[in-house]
This record gives structure tokens, C-alpha cells and sequence, in this order.
């Protein structure tokens, strides 16, 4: 199988089927094309401490946008992982199927949406991870397989889902769920933060 690119994705009946909806749920709401990209950074103690000391919401969107995405896109990408929309699914894979900030088993229920909400408007979300939480992630999903990972995706209950839940989706699901892991083991090593962000 291919791997998914973002190109791959545009293409595909899956994306052109979740544009025609919105996620509700007790989250905040997905949005439309070019929103709801899931972003993981992982944050030096100094950022995240900054991040958190910003003066209000609107100050902490501007350094996330203005200075930590600009960083981390250039110059480290190590400690950064795209998850494009993937983030919903691979949450709802890894707890109990629902989308909210406090679902599911601790540590699994803090590779997406677990941790410290830092963030409190509608446009935004962000939830921090702290390091011992990052090496709690790290240590619960890295041997997660695929056959694993997939068996938890199909247990979805559809009725929970505003999107067609599918193989494609699945196979989807998986492929940006191994960048996710991949950042969490490195940012433990580091003994780093993870910061979680999607626009909305």
C-alpha cells in the first residue's frame, strides 16, 4: 500500500466525504479544508513555561503561530510530527471510541487530547503534556502493532462518528499515528514536553 501523503489525501473519497461534515462532540467542533491539522511539538521546558505564562489566550496563539510552528518547521523537525486530521480518529482508536478532552485510560488518553488544556477559545486547541506524562505515552504505545492499533480503530462505534468510519480511514489513521509515536519517543529521550495544537 502507499504511504498517505497529504497530496494522496486531498485526492481521496475520504477527504472530499469529511469536508462535506463537521465533528460534533463534546470537543471543540472540526472545521473546514484548510483547518483542523493536528500538530505535536515537542517543547524545551523554557518553552513550554513561556508558552504557559503567556498573558492570555490570544497572546499564546500568537507565540505558538509567530514563533514555535516558525522554529519547528525550520529548523526542528525532529521534534515535530503532523498528524493532518487524523488526530480525531487516532484518539477515538486509542480510548473509548469518544472525543472529549478526559476520556479513556490514563496514559493512552493523552497521545492527542489528555494533559493540560493551555488554550480555552474555540479556534484553537492546545494541551500539554508534561514530561513524566510524555514518557508515560511513549512507554504505552510504543509497541503498539498495526494489527493492534486497527482492532482498536474498528471497535469504533459508528454512532459516535460524524464521518464514514472505513478501511481507508483506517489505513489513514495508522500511517499518521506512527509520526505521533515516533515524536513522543523522541521528546521523552529528551525529557520534553508535547505540546498538542489543531486549528479549528
Amino acid at each position: 500500500m502507499r504511504p498517505w501523503s497529504r497530496e494522496l489525501f486531498l485526492n481521496s473519497q475520504l477527504y472530499r466525504s469529511r469536508e462535506r461534515l463537521r465533528i460534533y462532540s463534546d470537543a471543540p467542533r472540526k472545521g473546514d479544508d484548510m483547518g483542523c491539522l493536528g500538530i505535536h511539538l515537542a517543547l524545551t521546558g523554557d518553552e513550554a513555561n513561556k508558552l504557559k505564562s503567556q498573558l492570555n489566550d490570544d497572546a499564546r496563539r500568537d507565540y505558538l503561530l509567530e514563533e514555535l510552528e516558525d522554529k519547528y518547521f525550520s529548523e526542528e523537525q525532529d521534534f515535530l510530527a503532523e498528524s493532518d486530521k487524523a488526530w480525531d480518529g487516532i484518539h477515538r482508536a486509542l480510548t473509548d471510541g469518544r472525543f472529549t478532552y478526559d476520556n479513556g485510560e490514563y496514559p493512552l488518553s493523552h497521545v492527542v487530547m489528555g494533559g493540560e488544556i493551555v488554550y480555552h477559545q474555540s479556534d484553537y486547541i492546545m494541551v500539554l503534556k508534561s514530561p513524566k506524562e510524555v514518557k508515560d505515552v511513549a512507554n504505552a504505545i510504543r509497541d503498539i502493532t498495526e494489527d493492534n492499533f486497527k482492532a482498536r480503530y474498528r471497535k469504533i462505534d459508528q454512532a459516535l462518528c460524524e464521518w464514514p468510519l472505513s478501511e481507508e480511514d483506517c489505513d489513514y489513521s495508522w500511517h499518521w499515528f506512527q509520526e505521533v509515536r515516533n515524536v513522543f519517543e523522541r521528546a521523552a529521550q529528551a525529557n520534553r514536553y508535547v505540546l498538542f495544537t489543531a486549528s479549528q
